[in-house]
């Protein structure tokens, strides 16, 4: 009975979380124009030349998906934090945990998934090979879920402080570089011909590990903040 509850506790917050950030056209819209802008601006300053652009093509793609994460990064507690709602979850002896995962998720739902999706879209202006495009979706698909809850953590020790996009960047960069690293790793070697199977491995390792910990800091984090 007790797994149900949590179960339905965790869609009841998810969707509600969904919904409102459907809603809030403004914050879903802005991030995937200025990732769209970043990476279209490469290729008009760049030139004709295609090696060169396909040569910085994961880079600029990465940076510019951690970038646009970040600008959605304060909204995931705000809206519950300013209304009081955030507290009386975190206080409650069962929601805590399953209410840090649920606006992960839909945090990632939101502001991932787009992305990759954008990304595919916006592919073939990069000039990547077939076998290099293919990598790039799997290097989001498994490190733009990192990013946003490495970013929950951000969010949730920054929480009601004015101006925080800043502090929250000094967190969250230290902790994604070896993400950004080995991502652009791999799309190089697939580039190269050569394997990217130890790459991957380390972003699902890292996945997991963000899994495993980042609810329990996020959780902590929050805990600490609605205390002062």
């Amino acid at each position: 009975m007790k797994k149900v509850t949590l179960l339905n506790l965790f869609s009841t917050i998810l969707f509600r979380d969904l919904l409102l950030g459907m809603r809030n056209q403004s914050e879903l819209v802005n991030p995937l124009i200025f990732f769209i802008m970043v990476i279209t601006m490469f290729p008009l300053t760049i030139g004709p030349d295609q090696n060169a652009l396909m040569q910085i093509s994961p880079a600029i793609v990465w940076v510019a998906a951690v970038l646009a994460s970040n600008l959605t990064i304060d909204g995931i507690f705000r809206s519950d934090y300013e209304d009081g709602s955030l507290e009386q979850m975190i206080l409650s002896p069962h929601s805590g945990f399953t209410l840090v995962m649920a606006k992960i998720l839909a945090h990632w739902l939101l502001a991932g998934v787009p992305l990759i999706i954008m990304v595919l879209l916006t592919g073939p202006f990069l000039y990547l090979p077939d076998y290099a495009s293919q990598t790039l979706f799997y290097t989001l698909l498994l490190g733009t879920p990192v990013l946003s809850l490495i970013g929950a953590i951000a969010g949730g020790l920054t929480m009601g402080v004015r101006s925080s996009g800043m502090l929250q960047a000094l967190l969250i960069l230290p902790l994604i570089m070896p993400l950004l690293i080995f991502s652009v790793s791999a799309v190089n070697n697939a580039m190269k011909g050569l394997p990217v199977t130890g790459e991957l491995y380390f972003l699902a390792a890292m996945l997991v590990l963000a899994l495993t910990l980042a609810p329990i800091a996020v959780f902590s984090a929050l805990r600490i903040r609605l205390g002062e």
